[in-house]
This record gives C-alpha cells, sequence and structure tokens, in this order.
C-alpha cells in the first residue's frame, strides 16, 4: 500500500503461525480487543477503503460488520474472501460462511479465486464465465473480480482474471503464467486487493483501480 502511495492500517482478527509453504496454527485475537482496534483507527484515521483478509468466524464477521454499519457507511469496501491456506488449512471457521455472505451485501468489490468462488455459490464444476455469472447472480450489485490462478490454462496458456460490474460490463486480464517458487507466488491474491484498495482511496474509478493494480502487481511478479 505504502508503494501505491497510501498509509496503510490493520486491524487483527487472528494470530499466525505460518510460513510461505504452510499454516501450523491460528489463535484468535479476542472479540473486545478487535474492536477497541477498529475504533482506534476509525477514530484517528479518516478511513477511505477498507479491504478485509483472514476474518476467521462468524463472531469476527458480525463484529466487522456492525462497526461498519456505524463508522464506514457508504465507502468502499472489498473484501478478499480468504477461506483456505494453500496448505489446506481452513482460514475460516464452520458456520462462518453466512455471515460472510451477508457480509458481502455490504461490499463494492470481492476477489475471490476460483476455488473460493466455487465454495461461495456452491457451484463446485464451475470455471470461467459460468462461474462469473454464479458469483454475479448471487451478488449483482457487487462488483466481482474472478481471479484465474487457480484454473487451469487458457488459450495461449494465458492465466485469465475477469471483472464483472455491477453494470453488467465485463473486463478481461490476460497475463502469460509466470514460472515462480512457492514463496514468491505466496499473498499474490492479497497483494492485488491491496493495490485496488489503495487506488479506491487514490479516487481512481473502480475499473481504473483494477486495472492499475493488475498492471503494478504483473510488474512485481516479473522482478520476483
Amino acid at each position: 500500500m505504502a508503494r501505491a502511495g497510501v498509509h496503510g492500517c490493520t486491524v487483527i482478527t487472528a494470530l499466525t503461525a505460518q510460513h510461505p509453504r504452510a499454516v501450523q496454527r491460528i489463535e484468535p485475537v479476542p472479540l473486545a480487543q478487535m474492536e477497541a482496534e477498529l475504533h482506534a483507527v476509525f477514530d484517528y484515521f479518516d478511513v477511505a477503503v477498507v479491504k478485509t483478509g483472514m476474518l476467521y468466524d462468524a463472531a469476527r464477521i458480525g463484529l466487522l460488520d456492525g462497526v461498519l454499519a456505524i463508522r464506514h457507511d457508504n465507502r468502499p469496501l472489498i473484501i478478499d474472501p480468504v477461506l483456505r491456506a494453500s496448505s489446506g488449512w481452513d482460514l475460516l471457521r464452520e458456520g462462518g460462511m453466512g455471515a460472510l455472505h451477508a457480509l458481502i451485501e455490504r461490499a463494492t468489490m470481492i476477489t475471490p479465486n476460483v476455488l473460493e468462488a466455487q465454495r461461495l455459490t456452491g457451484a463446485h464444476e464451475a470455471q470461467g464465465e459460468a462461474l462469473l455469472d454464479a458469483m454475479a447472480a448471487r451478488w449483482p450489485k457487487c462488483a466481482i473480480l474472478l481471479k484465474g490462478g487457480h484454473a487451469p490454462p487458457e488459450e495461449g496458456g494465458h492465466i485469465v482474471d475477469r471483472l464483472h460490474l455491477p453494470d453488467g460490463s465485463r473486463h478481461c486480464f490476460p497475463h502469460t503464467r509466470l514460472r515462480l517458487s512457492r514463496d514468491a507466488a505466496h499473498g499474490t491474491g492479497c497483494r492485488l486487493a491491496a493495490l485496488i484498495a489503495a487506488k479506491l482511496a487514490g479516487q481512481a474509478p473502480l475499473l481504473t483501480a483494477v486495472d492499475e493494480a493488475e498492471r503494478l502487481l504483473q510488474e512485481w511478479l516479473a522482478r520476483s
């Protein structure tokens, strides 16, 4: 976010013991602590955009939803629906999906990968445009960036990120599949969502924010 020209603040939902290849332990932050952190940020900073990552469970999602309703209404909310680590560890506890669905109703944009979109919609066999259709049908007022990194390569061996906007327009961002180490690839989805949030904080229109974020991420990956 700093490289994109904005100051990012953090609110911790859970502490993790992890490295790029595995999550080893997760310890949720007490709800009172998380609530205090949220209010501390909103008390001092003029928060332009909120981006979420791992939300852990229904209680913490509900707490965030309630605070946003009071303190962040009608400003952009980007949800990166972190559901499972690459090593297989569930990052959203059982029972949290319904609360996440409700929070998405408030979102400006959601940025799932293919596996996350399949879990969110129940369309477990869908790919590409069909999966984007399922997401758009479920959340018609929300922009959806369906990331293609977990999908089979498309024509020309490309990875394709697909953007659906609430006005019904769609845009594709094809990228050459790069040979990256697992360490270098770790966290790329989070970086993309953070870059989009940073561009929105700088008052870029949504399509421009996504386009610039996609370009910056690819430049970073090419240097990795």
